[in-house]
């Protein structure tokens, strides 16, 4: 029995030898890199990330990034990526360590990286721990992860500030929770940074080959600021930069007599984000009235079905397409004067019946946006769209 107990006793010494020796190991890598900026808030950080890595290269700084959003990636110094592993397809914040051991490997000037946590601890441990960034991002306080980081918008914002860098700089393009922002930033001696995204011109938006926003495009500018790029050559990086795999995108089908504009705005999963989205597709024209609308719903999400449903009074379709599970949750949320204006296609229905459903009776071209969470039966909506082929 002694045995048993000293190997035990020595099993755990050994598990704790090695878990400080990672620790200042960690430590020697993330110091190793002159600076680190840490993307967090609630929509277009993946996004975000990619433009402030894509500036920074413009700038001539050896640059690794890495993205956690609708498909993480690992983005190498000159540009290439490849995908995160995870075991068991896990997110785990954990992986920001391997992470960190892969970047220091290029001896890089800046590591921009996705913070992929949400609980309001491990926001902080993701900062102070595994981070230690020298330049924060809280790119914006919107209605999402309410278990979580709420129950209030204030409190998400505070939530969020825990990643602020203490001694350091965070960029926010944040309007609206502003002073609670300023206020958490001067507990931590961090100096606020706020854009302005008028500052960015129309002209200058020209010159990106996808949607973007001039918020996130100011951001990675005032980023790239503070480390002594230029602002051409930051603009010329972020237009070369590849975007995220779930980016804002529009495209052209051909189903029969029916041409479909299609926007893929399942990213922006928050009413304001998804409201923003659309908003900014029709004022640069790329989707046009009417309107038809896919709702996916999920039974893990509830809310945020009834969010979308609520969301149709100002969004204004001819139709509402309702697909997934379960859909009485959006129906319930939709004002009366657009209830029958909506087709019920849920529930678990083959990929080709979803499309026949929303193309049934058109004839000519119209504009479909896909709004809720991408997963399930908007996932195989996609997958179908893509099968008969874009631009057709």
């Amino acid at each position: 029995m002694t045995y048993l107990y000293v190997v035990f006793a020595g099993s755990l010494l050994a598990m704790l030898v090695a878990g400080i020796m990672e620790r200042r190991n960690h430590t020697a890598r993330l110091l190793g890199i002159p600076q680190r900026v840490l993307v967090n808030g609630i929509r277009g950080k993946s996004s975000i990330t990619r433009l402030c890595a894509g500036a920074l290269r413009g700038g001539g700084l050896v640059t690794v990034a890495k993205t956690t959003g609708t498909a993480a990636r690992f983005i190498h110094p000159d540009a290439t990526e490849e995908p995160v592993y995870r075991k068991f397809g896990i997110a785990n914040v954990v992986e920001q360590i391997g992470v960190v051991r892969r970047a220091a490997a290029y001896r890089p000037d800046v590591l921009v990286i996705e913070c992929m946590a949400v609980m309001p601890d491990l926001q902080e441990i993701n900062q102070t721990t595994l981070i230690r960034s020298t330049i924060g991002v809280l790119c914006n306080v919107r209605e999402d992860h309410l278990a979580e980081m709420g129950p209030t918008l204030d409190d998400v914002a505070r939530s969020l500030s825990r990643s602020m860098p203490v001694g350091g700089i965070c960029v926010t393009a944040e309007r609206e929770r502003l002073p609670i922002l300023q206020a958490e930033a001067k507990r931590r001696d961090c100096q606020l940074v706020v854009v302005d995204p008028e500052a960015v011109s129309d002209a200058e938006m020209a010159g990106f080959g996808w949607i973007t926003f001039k918020e996130n495009v100011a951001i990675a500018l005032a980023v790239a600021g503070l480390l002594g790029v230029n602002r051409d050559s930051a603009l010329a990086g972020m237009w070369a930069a590849p975007p995220d795999p779930g980016v804002l995108v529009v495209q052209t089908y051909k189903h029969g007599p029916a041409r479909l504009r299609v926007a893929n705005v399942f990213a922006a999963n928050d009413p304001e984000s998804t409201l923003m989205n659309i908003e900014r597709l029709l004022d640069q024209g790329a989707i046009e009235r009417p309107l038809h609308v896919v709702i996916n719903c999920r039974p893990d999400r509830v809310e945020r079905n009834g969010q979308m449903g609520a969301l149709i009074a100002d969004i204004d379709p001819e139709r509402v397409v309702l697909i997934g599970d379960p859909v009485r949750s959006a129906r319930a949320a939709i004002p009366q004067p657009w209830q029958d204006r909506v087709l019920d296609l849920g529930g678990a229905r083959p990929p080709a019946d979803l499309l026949a459903g929303i193309t049934d009776g058109v004839d000519g071209e119209i504009s479909v946006v896909a709004i809720g969470n991408i997963h399930g039966q908007g996932e195989l909506l996609l997958a179908e769209f893509d099968a008969i082929g874009a631009g057709r």
